[in-house]
């Protein structure tokens, strides 16, 4: 079974290779809407990472009440002590948030202000990969970035960086899991408040840790309790629901690009049954040949199946690996009202994407396969 199969793969190779120019024409197609494909796959993954809450998110985002942009949160810090007593809280630490552009963009630049000692409290995922924490602590306006935040700017340690009315020099590089780390600069909070004229004793938010995610509707309610009479009221709520409400217009934007998706699967489909159509209309003496010479029906369908499969696995193959590596080159992030998301690929988005080429290869290649096969042998022979 397994040598008869290679036989007709290895004869099918051997088709291909006799058209190469419509081979490639087709795989070079086919490259262009699986590259497109994956692009959309991989935004949308990252945007389900960032706003689909799990049973492991206990962080909550304390802002001010009806308050979007970061400029116009002004929160007193001093709200962290009366946070800080409230049951079921681990953590608070106050932040300074300040932004280049509100407004959905692709070149958000996000300087994080938190109070030096509290940042590995803060993000304890974050790992220093140039560069050093200690002299991020000993210097008042130094930063650091994070990794797709300096590969896009091109920036290295020493580096002097300005941008949104702040001058900093960059004391470290940062990697880390949560992908927001890796596209905003950290900062000392208090420089931060005085580059950016908040004032000392006023920041964006407050990000609070619950001990169990199933104290966060608690918490987050006693919160805004607490402080409903205050001048300042505000608005909790968890982490990546803040995301998902406060980022509505980038959360549509990247939702639109579905149809970007099913357009580019659409393509290749088309593409690849135009392909091996024209295959299988070019090649009917060959095919009553082959039959003559012993090859049953079913190894004619065969054929050109595993024809269409291949067009469809080379094109989404070489089209998938180029998104991959285009989009891990150019570290691409998408931001809108001082909230950031990294559009980062994985290896889930390439095994996705071998599997839609080859399902999109083999369903394009089944009308073709059962018009080659039935064809009888005498009308194929005649056929001039």
């Amino acid at each position: 079974m397994i040598r008869p199969l290679l036989a007709l793969i290895g004869l099918a190779m051997k088709q291909l290779m006799r058209h190469r120019i419509r081979s490639l024409l087709t795989i070079l197609g086919v490259a262009m809407g699986m590259f497109l494909f994956g692009t959309v796959e991989t935004m949308q993954r990252s945007l389900s990472e960032a706003t689909e809450i799990s049973a492991n998110d206990t962080t909550l985002v304390v802002y001010r009440e009806n308050r979007f942009c970061p400029s116009t949160s002004r929160l007193p810090e001093h709200y962290e002590n009366t946070i800080r007593k409230i049951a079921g809280v681990t953590e608070v630490i106050p932040i300074q948030i300040v932004v280049n552009n509100c407004g959905a963009s692709l070149d958000v630049i996000a300087f994080r202000g938190v109070p030096p000692d509290h940042l590995p409290r803060y993000a304890p995922q974050l790992s220093v990969i140039d560069g050093s924490l200690d002299a991020w602590r000993k210097r008042s306006d130094s930063a650091l970035l994070g990794k797709h935040f300096a590969t896009r700017r091109g920036l290295k340690v020493g580096d002097r960086f300005d941008a949104a009315g702040v001058t900093v020099t960059i004391a470290g590089i940062i990697d880390s899991d949560e992908p927001q780390d890796n596209n905003v600069a950290y900062v000392h909070l208090d420089f931060l408040q005085q580059a950016s004229r908040a004032g000392l004793g006023v920041v964006t938010q407050f990000n609070v840790r619950v001990a169990s995610a199933d104290q966060l509707d608690r918490v987050s309610e006693e919160i805004d309790g607490t402080f409903a009479t205050d001048q300042q009221p505000t608005h909790t709520r968890p982490e990546k629901a803040f995301f998902a409400q406060t980022a509505s217009e980038l959360i549509e934007l990247v939702g639109f690009t579905r149809w970007l998706g099913v357009g580019a699967v659409a393509a290749v489909l088309g593409l690849v049954a135009n392909a091996v159509l024209l295959v299988v209309r070019s090649r009917v003496k060959e095919n009553a040949l082959l039959q003559t010479l012993g090859y049953p029906q079913r190894a004619i369908a065969v054929l050109v199946a595993t024809e269409g499969i291949l067009l469809g696995m080379v094109g989404g193959a070489l089209g998938i690996a180029a998104a991959y590596f285009f989009l891990q080159w150019q570290s691409f992030t998408i931001g809108n009202e001082g909230l950031t998301m990294a559009i980062v690929p994985d290896v889930a988005i390439v095994l996705r994407g071998l599997l839609v080429a080859f399902a999109l290869g083999l369903l394009a290649s089944l009308y073709p396969a059962w018009q080659a096969a039935r064809k009888p042998i005498v009308q194929s022979l005649r056929t001039a």
